[in-house]
């Protein structure tokens, strides 16, 4: 038999580097709720998040990468456990502005960014407004061209864009409901007794608090300045040539797959992987978008 572990052993092990902490940080009235892992002086990869999740979506992946990695998934305001003052504005130019604040509290001057759905624009923001502290870009079903905007799931939000009126709003009102929570999961996946409902489950408790309601169709809404700033991304991707990594899931039909391919359109050195899954990917591909992610960080990150 062998030895039982000794205390101190334990104790090293709960305080090793690639242990999750989970903080928080003022940012302009703004309470951050943020998981980070990882040396502190590795370099830096910040995980942004989408809809309707949090970073508790990188619960699978954040180990994976802080053996190499300094790692950092905030929450953005409106989701998660981040608190937000009232009178906050949602807006994506808004998300932003505070997740820039965050990475400087937090003292990030040089990182890559990993987007996801929502996490997408937000990144794109910060991209194109300091080119010079973006090591990498992984996009993992994260948007940057029309033609990556699903037909099906988009023709109501474009009808809100086109008419935003109250008729429109309520008809949006569905996109929050449990059973889309649990649709965005599980669609495009082969086998779904491999997505855990802790995921979901989580994700539609956030969405049932008070005024979450409001709160998400304004980024319905504000969803159109990203589609408007799609030309100016696409001149940053061609003038500064970030290194780019997507890995989609193939079956997604939120983001679909023309998305990915697109970013060769303007990063031809760009390297486009597909899994077997649909929009959470990482719900069933954790670890093999991890392993691609270390085989790419590994590369263009010095």
């Amino acid at each position: 038999m062998n030895a039982p572990a000794r205390t101190a052993d334990l104790v090293v092990d709960a305080y090793a580097p690639t242990a999750v902490r989970h903080r928080t940080v003022d940012v302009e009235g703004v309470r951050m709720f943020y998981r980070e892992a990882g040396p502190a002086d590795a370099p830096t990869v910040l995980l942004l998040h989408g809809f309707p999740s949090a970073s508790h979506m990188f619960r699978n992946l954040i180990p994976q990468l802080a053996e190499r990695y300094r790692v950092v998934a905030p929450d953005f305001p409106g989701f998660g456990l981040t608190q937000v003052p009232s009178g906050f504005r949602y807006t994506f130019d808004n998300l932003a502005h505070v997740v820039d604040g965050f990475t400087q509290a937090i003292g990030l001057s040089r990182y890559a960014i990993y987007v996801f759905d929502y996490g997408a624009p937000v990144g794109w923001r910060l991209a194109m407004a300091h080119p010079e502290r973006i090591s990498a870009i992984v996009t993992q079903n994260g948007n940057g061209y029309e033609a990556g905007l699903g037909e099906g799931p988009w023709a109501p939000i474009k009808a809100y864009w086109n008419h935003p009126d109250e008729a429109h709003r309520r008809e949006l009102h569905a996109l929050v409901s449990d059973e889309m929570t649990q649709w965005q999961y599980l669609d495009g996946v082969p086998d779904p007794t491999r997505v855990a409902p802790d995921g979901y489950l989580l994700d539609q408790y956030f969405l049932s608090r008070p005024g979450q309601l409001d709160i998400q169709m304004d980024l319905f809404l504000d969803y159109a300045s990203n589609v408007a700033l799609y030309p100016a991304l696409h001149a940053y991707f061609r003038a500064h040539r970030p290194p780019l990594l997507a890995v989609w899931g193939r079956n997604d039909t939120i983001f679909i797959p023309p998305g990915a391919e697109a970013f060769k359109r303007d990063l031809p050195d760009a390297e486009i992987h597909f899994v077997d899954s649909g929009h959470f990917a990482l719900e069933t591909h954790h670890a093999e978008i991890g392993a691609r992610m270390l085989d790419f960080l590994g590369r263009v990150v010095k």
